[in-house]
């Protein structure tokens, strides 16, 4: 999060020169910036998945692909749909909120579940069956902006609620900043994280001294690992939002519980502590209650996404169910 409140400093600092005013935009979106942490870090978690498999040649390329669906998606689609949202229907906006935090909750369970118990997936099996690898590029990119899509949505209403009400081109400008800093940052964190091997794998037969090449080993054989950890760290990063977003959303909706209970037990844990550590143990407490919160609604949600929603979207769309 520190680096991408970094990058918008320099997106702000840059634009200042070109508008007197940019200061309060770039003052809207650093904040809606941070608000969106949680889904960009599982965004750059997600996304190498969809390079897998190809020539080395091809990931950048694939990449790219993805990150021009995420421009459109966020500037051309959702920026002016989250300005009529904000302009027409505000009272829309938690429900919405409501609605991405349940995907999170939902997405972030099934990742666990699937780990807890392995199940074969029939979308990735008839991935694995694609001969030609033209068309299963095409079908990996596809799949990935329809994802991005989802993702985008929400860290753009996040980034919406969070801006303060002003102009209407003021909170146009921030939410448009927060979608160009938000999808260079996660693209270019992706191309970093997906060429690192091959990095560590020409240091290693190109370094003329044994350290050189040992760090290029090493490094090739970090990068499962750090995939693994990025895993983690999405699928935490999703529960915790999700359960914000939920919990949140119930209290802005009249519904205090279980945000006044949360609240009241980290105010107490925290004032068990000194004082320097008090604001620190109180936002754990509270973001690891929100988490085991979306955690279980999420595993609620898994049943009902998978037996109703799935089946009946699949029959509406004229598409055969998975059996």
């Amino acid at each position: 999060m520190s680096g991408l409140l970094a990058l918008l400093d320099d997106v702000a600092a840059i634009a200042k020169v070109a508008a007197t005013s940019v200061d309060d935009i770039a003052a809207a979106a650093s904040k809606a910036g941070g608000k969106t942490a949680g889904v960009i870090i599982d965004d750059a978690a997600v996304t190498p998945k969809y390079v897998h498999g190809f020539a080395p040649a091809r990931e950048l390329p694939i990449i790219w692909k993805i990150a021009r669906g995420s421009f459109f998606n966020k500037l051309v689609i959702l920026l002016p749909a989250a300005m009529l949202l904000s302009n027409f229907a505000p009272w829309l906006i938690t429900p919405l909120l409501m609605m991405g935090g349940s995907y999170l909750c939902f997405e972030g369970a099934e990742k666990i579940f699937h780990a807890l118990f392995p199940h074969g997936d029939k979308h990735i099996e008839q991935d694995m069956s694609v001969q030609d690898p033209g068309h299963l590029e095409q079908q990996k990119v596809s799949g990935a902006i329809k994802t991005d899509f989802i993702l985008s949505a929400e860290i753009m209403t996040i980034a919406l609620s969070a801006i303060p009400e002003g102009a209407l081109w003021l909170e146009a400008a921030a939410l448009g900043l927060v979608g160009i800093v938000v999808t260079m940052a996660i693209y270019g964190s992706v191309a970093l994280i997906v060429k690192m091997d091959d990095v560590g794998l020409y240091v290693a037969q190109n370094a003329r001294t044994g350290f050189g090449q040992g760090f290029g080993r090493g490094l090739v054989k970090f990068m499962p690992v750090l995939m693994r950890i990025l895993s983690i760290v999405g699928t935490a990063a999703m529960l915790w939002v999700g359960g914000s977003i939920m919990i949140h959303g119930l209290h802005e909706l009249g519904m205090h519980h279980p945000y006044a209970d949360i609240h009241d037990i980290a105010v107490a844990i925290g004032h068990s502590v000194s004082e320097n550590a008090r604001g620190a143990v109180e936002w754990s407490v509270t973001a690891l209650a929100d988490g085991i919160l979306g955690l279980a609604y999420g595993f609620v949600l898994i049943p009902i996404a998978t037996r109703v929603i799935g089946p009946l979207f699949k029959a509406l769309s004229g598409k055969k169910a998975a059996h």
